[in-house]
């Protein structure tokens, strides 16, 4: 009966021992698989570090934004005279092509843009269409207008494709950026880089619905701003390097529908 005992003792340890271990076993794989009982949790200084990254991503992207106060380009300069005596818009597209390097003259631009009748059939020409009448010269009997954004952007395309930017209908401030960005701008604006007055205004009555219009339009290549000054070369004159008063400057060019070509490097 002892010796019987004995074992019946030994076999109750054994199954304790074996019991133990097992459970010591599963706790090891259970640890190892990385299974977790409760819900992680973030720390508030965690929370801390993500609100800050939230806060401060917009802020970096205003600080991209940001234009310099002042820019002043360099671009190739080519007078309307004596040739183009009603060709600035064509002579300003000039300079503004010859500045991304396409060696162009202002005769041959004159020779490609779309054109149409100063009048016809009872209606007047739209700037819109063509150039209105006479580039070549300014006689009474054949008069010009002018031409307007959408026939230069089709031309300047034949040259630089889609590198062109129709900026017409944009404020003065995506002006000012592409001028920042190191590209010219070509724009229409008064004669004399003032507000048009309203009597100088007239209703034209063309083919696609009437519109206002006024002989006192002028194109140039806008080569820079600061706070107080805009800076263009002028076909009008013998050299670039121009400057008129920024506020009546876009004032001017807002009144002519805030018209504005530029082009990508």
């Amino acid at each position: 009966m002892k010796f019987a005992g004995k074992i019946s003792w030994l076999f109750f340890t054994l199954l304790l021992f074996l019991i133990a271990g097992g459970l010591l076993v599963a706790g090891e794989v259970d640890s190892r698989s990385g299974r977790v009982s409760t819900p992680q949790q973030v720390t508030k200084k965690e929370q801390t570090t993500v609100e800050q990254k939230k806060v401060s991503t917009p802020a970096k992207s205003a600080a991209k934004n940001v234009l310099p106060q002042e820019v002043k380009l360099s671009a190739p300069f080519t007078s309307q005279k004596p040739e183009l005596p009603n060709g600035c818009e064509i002579t300003s597209l000039t300079m503004l092509l010859n500045s991304a390097g396409v060696p162009v003259d202002k005769m041959t631009l004159a020779a490609k843009v779309k054109k149409v009748p100063f009048s016809s059939g009872g209606y007047q020409g739209n700037p819109n269409i063509g150039f209105v009448g006479n580039m070549y010269h300014g006689d009474t009997d054949d008069p010009g207008l002018a031409v307007y954004h959408g026939p230069i952007v089709d031309l300047a395309r034949q040259y630089l494709g889609g590198r062109v930017m129709d900026l017409s209908g944009d404020g003065w401030d995506q002006v000012e950026q592409r001028l920042a960005s190191g590209t010219p701008v070509w724009v229409i604006v008064s004669i004399n880089f003032q507000p048009v007055p309203e009597g100088d205004w007239q209703t034209w009555h063309t083919q696609q619905g009437d519109m206002r219009i006024s002989f006192m339009e002028h194109s140039v290549l806008v080569t820079g701003y600061d706070k107080d000054n805009v800076y263009f070369n002028d076909p009008e004159m013998s050299s670039g390097g121009s400057k008129a008063d920024k506020s009546d400057f876009v004032e001017a060019w807002e009144q002519f529908g805030s018209q504005a070509v530029t082009y990508t490097k």
